[in-house]
């Protein structure tokens, strides 16, 4: 490489990183440029290491009936395949609800320890992905709901339920319990509300939660809740329809947390929230 004005030679020796676009196999057929093999995974045995050795053409590379002296004799066992399913169908899951690379690993891992103890036999490979998916989620601070995760996999609910129970077990490890914030941020995002009303909605479902006025109902339809109160008060009104097909809790699910709430409405606003919609006109359902 040498400078185009004054001559200096800036490097004799250029390295290229970029890809390769030339092939190296000694078939004239193929396009792959590629002359390595899979990446090493270190959740397989062995790394899953693997080298593949080309089509022979010359006349060395075969014996005197004209089969190939050199072949892949490489074969994937069963418990890795097993795994490399699982693997795939997880990565599947996972892009499907935007999740980052860190909770794919550590299902990947939670599935692997699992597969390993062989302590869910008779459990498909599938539901137990789908469990392990739901855990690390939990794990990682960003919990998604049985149905966020049922939509994803062909799994069901109660079966997922049932295999998330006896990870817990098997691995002896825990989970965090969930919380309305846990999900507040997410639905009101996606319902295109406000930050004001997603504030107010938070504080609602907190207030509701100390002063001990939803006892028994889940985190979720407590927060569908809240978010149903908080938008009917201000200028971003949203049913409770709209709401329960993104908190994936049933109508009548938010108007039994809604009526449970509804009594101390003026005392469960933020102080310094703007009305559109005065407490004492809020739906009564």
């Amino acid at each position: 490489m040498i400078c185009s004005e004054c001559g200096l030679v800036v490097g004799d020796r250029v390295i290229d990183v970029g890809s390769e676009w030339r092939t190296f196999s000694n078939d004239k057929a193929t396009k792959d440029p590629s002359r390595v093999g899979d990446t090493q995974n270190p959740l397989l045995s062995d790394g899953d290491l693997s080298t593949m050795i080309g089509k022979g053409t010359g006349a060395a590379s075969f014996d005197e009936f004209g089969n190939s002296k050199y072949q892949n004799r490489r074969t994937m066992s069963s418990s890795d395949r097993a795994m490399m399913n699982a693997f795939k169908e997880i990565t599947n899951m996972a892009d499907r609800i935007n999740l980052p690379r860190n909770i794919v690993d550590r299902t990947n891992n939670l599935f692997k320890q699992v597969y390993e103890q062989k302590s869910l036999k008779g459990r498909s490979n599938d539901a137990i992905a789908s469990a392990c998916l739901y855990i690390a989620c939990r794990q990682e601070g960003v919990p998604r709901t049985f149905k966020e995760i049922c939509a994803v996999s062909r799994i069901s609910k109660k079966e997922i339920g049932r295999c998330f129970k006896l990870i817990l077990k098997a691995l002896e490890t825990s989970v965090d319990l969930i919380t309305t914030g846990d999900f507040m941020s997410r639905f009101c995002s996606n319902l295109g509300l406000p930050k004001q009303v997603q504030m107010a909605a938070t504080h609602i479902a907190r207030k509701a939660v100390e002063l001990d006025l939803v006892p028994g109902r889940s985190p979720i339809s407590v927060a569908a809740a809240a978010i149903y109160m908080a938008s009917q008060a201000s200028a971003d009104k949203r049913t409770q329809k709209e709401i329960g097909d993104i908190a994936g809790v049933a109508d009548v699910t938010i108007r039994q947390s809604y009526r449970l709430i509804y009594p101390r409405a003026p005392d469960l606003f933020p102080a310094d929230f703007k009305f559109d919609t005065p407490v004492d006109k809020l739906p009564q359902l």
